[in-house]
């Protein structure tokens, strides 16, 4: 939001105010689910329990938010300062109060399996996807697109230490290495820009038409620590752009040049910025709805995941270490595929072992994905809570390079021109569709 004006402040103010009764018509809608029997696992309640009250303690995050306007004495009236302080309460007691609710009601009725079984599942995977998959191929799919990753990785890891290197202590020691070291949020912060900025004046009048409103992004440090990274839009008139938001976790102090140079590419560009940056600039030819709301994973995330693969196609990740990291993020996107539908569903273990559930799923992201226990602990609980959702980003991808490589082949036949700056800019300028809805309105 912005907070530059008094005007602005009175807006902040009357937001949090305004949180009560949103948190209100959320009690009521997991009340209502309650009582048709819909009430999501006990382990997600905790969660959302500790969460609550994190953001109803006067140090968390709208406590820090309010303390910055009733610093900027000099452009807010003591008027204004009270709001915000009344306000921020107001909020600070709302979230207890569901912290309350979630203890006092779903906490002891919530079912211990984190699974949400086939039928419900296979709902969850098309509203994600926006296009039906066979859940079954998919899951082998994804571990069979897990050991090829595997593979080149082991080849990398040979190539940049010598003959029998492991994945595992490449990985050291690349994160060991002085060189690929960020120190600080102000050092990742300043890096992150620079290398969103440099690669906006490279894809330009080549592989992209970018808006000239959506050539600018900002990259910054979130104010939550809860570990994820993540993209919000422009405003409608882009007087406040595109940016990309790391939530870095409490403790995390060094960063990793090679392991998180494929997050910018897929948060900021050619990723979700000039993904959502273009939706928002057709206002002529797009409706809100469909400039704001229409999203899906499927279309959102795999095209993310399609522009960290668009980068290496055109030479970005060529060194051996960028493409460590490439391959990382491939490992754990490839990863949740498997364990996503495995958990979900009771699939039978790649080791044979039972069935999968949490702590299996703990051991698989452990030996499969690189990243600090903080970051991995946030994923994990994301999977476990939102269905279908994580393997939407694989598969998206899957599905988005599919539409590619048909599009090439058929483009003559429309009359378009069979190049990658057309299916971009043809695809792009859709706005958010569900990918089967998509695939029709691109090949037509």
């Amino acid at each position: 939001m912005p907070t530059e004006s008094p005007e602005n402040w009175e807006h902040v103010a009357e937001r949090l105010h305004a949180v009560p009764q949103a948190l209100a018509g959320y009690i009521e809608s997991l009340r209502v689910a309650s009582s048709r029997g819909q009430i999501s696992a006990r382990r997600q309640i905790g969660i959302g329990i500790d969460q609550s009250r994190a953001l109803s303690r006067d140090s968390g995050v709208l406590g820090a938010l309010a303390q910055r306007g009733i610093a900027a004495t000099d452009r807010i009236s003591p008027e204004v300062a009270d709001h915000l302080r009344s306000g921020v309460h107001a909020a600070e007691r709302a979230y207890d109060g569901l912290a309350d609710m979630l203890t006092s009601e779903l906490l002891d009725r919530a079912p211990e399996a984190d699974g949400v079984g086939r039928e419900r599942y296979e709902r969850f995977s098309r509203a994600s996807i926006g296009a039906v998959v066979d859940l079954d191929e998919t899951y082998d799919w994804g571990l069979d697109q897990l050991a090829q990753i595997d593979a080149e990785e082991r080849a990398i890891a040979e190539q940049l230490y010598g003959p029998g290197v492991s994945v595992r202590e490449a990985l050291d020691r690349l994160n060991n290495d002085p060189s690929l070291q960020l120190h600080g949020t102000d050092a990742l912060q300043q890096w992150m820009q620079e290398l969103a900025d440099s690669v906006i004046a490279d894809l330009n009048g080549t592989h992209f038409d970018i808006p000239e409103p959506a050539r600018r992004i900002e990259c910054l440090i979130a104010p939550a620590q809860d570990g994820g990274i993540y993209y919000t839009g422009p405003s409608a008139d882009f007087s406040r752009p595109g940016r990309m938001w790391w939530a870095v976790p409490e403790g995390e102090n060094v960063f990793h040049t090679w392991q998180e140079r494929t997050t910018v590419f897929h948060e900021g560009v050619p990723g979700h910025h000039l993904q959502i940056s273009q939706a928002m600039y057709e206002s002529g030819s797009l409706n809100l709805y469909r400039r704001l709301a229409s999203w899906n994973s499927g279309f959102g995330e795999g095209w993310a995941l399609y522009a960290e693969g668009l980068m290496a196609e055109l030479g970005y990740q060529d060194e051996p270490a960028n493409r460590m990291g490439l391959l990382d993020s491939m490992r754990l996107r490839a990863a949740r595929v498997a364990l996503d539908i495995g958990v979900h569903l009771g699939k039978e273990r790649p080791d044979g072992q039972g069935v999968w559930d949490r702590d299996y799923a703990w051991t698989f992201l452990k030996e499969n994905v690189a990243m600090a226990d903080g970051f991995l602990l946030f994923e994990l609980n994301r999977y476990l809570g939102w269905p279908g959702q994580a393997p939407s980003y694989k598969v998206g991808q899957r599905l988005w390079q599919d539409l590619r490589e048909d599009y090439l082949a058929t483009a003559a036949d429309r009359g378009e021109e069979a190049t990658l700056a057309a299916f971009h800019s043809k695809a792009l300028r859709l706005g958010g569709l569900p990918m089967s809805t998509l695939r029709e309105a691109v090949l037509s």
